[in-house]
């Protein structure tokens, strides 16, 4: 039978003869050698002439279904007849062996055999598990350990498992512990996780074997940081502006707030609410999941043009976490006040030779609104002797503007009208009523130049001769009348010798009897 030759390592054996009835051999062999190769000669070893194997009928004898070895009769070597694998006869012992004997006959002998099995590294070391999971929580300090699994090596002595090696990185090292036949591991933190930065760490532990050249073999490790509530919430910007119109309905949404909390779960749940609300929470409301705010009562630019709200964004971790923001609200004015008018007047009353620009009276214009619906603009409706003179912002003076004549109009209703510039305008007015006093302007004056009376001669004196009347357009003392009579410097005799006159009534009396004959006529003044 033709044979492979020998394995390249040399086969150690010797012979032991125990007894003459039999005798024991040992012969060594690797695992897993090609079908053929020589163990030994045992024709030789056994010393039996080779020529009489055949006919003494020489033969293996196994206790196993499988015949491992044979051997050739024509040459007495004991030669691989199966492939041997070690780790599946021996499994993991650290000796193995197969004992086998040797049966001769005419005489009938039997010689025992054991051929000891010898490790090669055919087997990679292996983890029970293709991906290991670690949950951490990202507050665990370092220089806490890990436990890892163990690898697995079939392979003995030299060819087991002999070390682990650790992927690259920045948290973790590797502490290896040695035990009779066994290699473990354990993960050591080195640096503080932070879940924010990294969530999932993958790492690579590879345990090697002291073969030549070794196997390994790899485990992936996944290592899930777990959240702790350590980030507070941070809202998309730590100011938010916007616009809103005054008298909007209640409902109207102004603004949306937004917070992120880098944490997880409850912990980056967020719940929003105003901070120190006041009267405010009156104008206002907030939605504490969605950080709607929303119009809730009457928004007036008059009370407030400008309103701040702080609101808080607050998780639900334990102990929750919370930052604020301002929101600033630009109420944007609605053309809803007429101008104000407050008159403060001057004088009682204006005597009717005031100078041109003399003051009657103050007047002030207000709007409640805003920009151009607060700009108003004051003016008198009518034609009148009297002017609005600009004094500063919305402050006039009413000035005597012409010629006041008290019997012509003794009083003036003057309407002052003021608008604002908002679309459409808003306007209100007042009246103002101006009394003109009176000055002594008008001379007193007779109905007629010539007033012509009739006397009887001989009449009785004391007779009521006239009255005369005049008349003043003033008024008061300014029309308060007494009547004397002049001496005319022609007349020989003096006049009040003659007549005399009421000083009130403007009556004339005679003081003495005329005759028609020595006076007809007479003139006084």
């Amino acid at each position: 039978m033709a044979f492979m030759g020998y394995f390249e390592c040399g086969f150690i054996f010797f012979l032991s003869l125990l007894d003459s009835a039999f005798a024991q051999i040992v012969y060594s062999v690797p695992e897993e050698v090609n079908k053929g190769t020589v163990v030994g000669n045992i024709a030789k070893d056994l010393n039996i002439n080779v020529h009489d194997l055949e006919s003494r009928m020489f033969e293996i004898v196994t206790g196993s279904n499988k015949k491992y070895f044979d051997v050739n009769l024509k040459t007495g070597v004991l030669f691989v007849n199966e492939r041997i694998d070690r780790e599946e006869l021996c499994v993991s012992n650290q000796k193995c062996s197969l004992n086998i004997e040797a049966l001769a006959k005419n005489p009938h002998h039997l010689y025992r055999v054991e051929i000891k099995i010898l490790d090669i590294n055919d087997n990679a070391p292996h983890f029970p598990v293709k991906i290991f999971t670690v949950n951490i929580t990202e507050n665990a300090s370092p220089g806490e350990r890990f436990p890892l699994p163990v690898a697995e090596d079939s392979d003995v002595g030299s060819n087991s498992l002999k070390e682990y090696k650790l992927s690259p990185n920045e948290h973790f090292s590797l502490d290896t512990q040695s035990e009779d036949q066994s290699v473990s591991a354990e993960l050591v933190l080195n640096k503080a996780l932070d879940r924010e930065k990294q969530a999932t760490i993958k790492l690579v532990l590879t345990g090697v074997d002291g073969g030549k050249p070794p196997k390994s073999g790899a485990l992936n490790i996944i290592i899930n940081v777990m959240d702790i509530n350590d980030n507070n919430p941070v809202f998309s910007q730590p100011l938010y502006k916007v616009k809103l119109k005054e008298n909007v309905a209640a409902g109207t949404k102004v603004i949306s707030v937004s917070a992120t909390d880098l944490d997880e779960g409850m912990n980056s749940e967020i719940v929003y609410s105003f901070v120190d609300h006041g009267k405010k929470q009156d104008l206002f409301t907030i939605t504490p999941e969605t950080g709607d705010i929303v119009v809730k009562g009457q928004i007036d630019y008059e009370e407030n043009p400008a309103i701040e709200l702080r609101v808080r964004a607050r998780d639900k971790g334990s102990p929750p976490k919370s930052t604020q923001c301002k929101v600033l609200i630009e109420v944007i004015d609605d053309n809803d006040n007429a101008p104000e008018i407050t008159v403060t007047a001057l004088l009682e009353s204006v005597k009717e030779d005031t100078k041109s620009g003399t003051a009657v009276a103050l007047v002030t214009v207000s709007d409640k609104d805003g920009g151009k619906n607060g700009i108003v603009h004051c003016a008198l409706k009518g034609s009148f002797p009297f002017k609005l003179e600009t004094s500063y912002n919305n402050h006039y003076s009413l000035v005597v503007d012409g010629p006041l004549d008290r019997e012509s109009v003794s009083q003036y209703n003057i309407t002052i009208t003021a608008a604002d510039e908002g679309a459409p305008p808003l306007s209100s007015s007042t009246v103002i009523t101006v009394h003109i006093s009176d000055v002594n302007d008008n001379a007193p004056h007779f109905p007629a130049p010539v007033i012509n009376a009739f006397l009887s001669e001989n009449g009785q004196a004391g007779g009521l001769m006239t009255k005369v009347t005049a008349e003043d357009s003033d008024t008061g003392e300014n029309a308060e009348l007494s009547y004397s009579l002049l001496d005319s410097s022609s007349s020989s005799v003096p006049i009040t010798t003659l007549i005399n006159i009421n000083s009130l009534s403007g009556e004339i009396f005679s003081l003495q009897s005329f005759n028609h004959e020595e006076t007809k006529r007479f003139s006084l003044k």
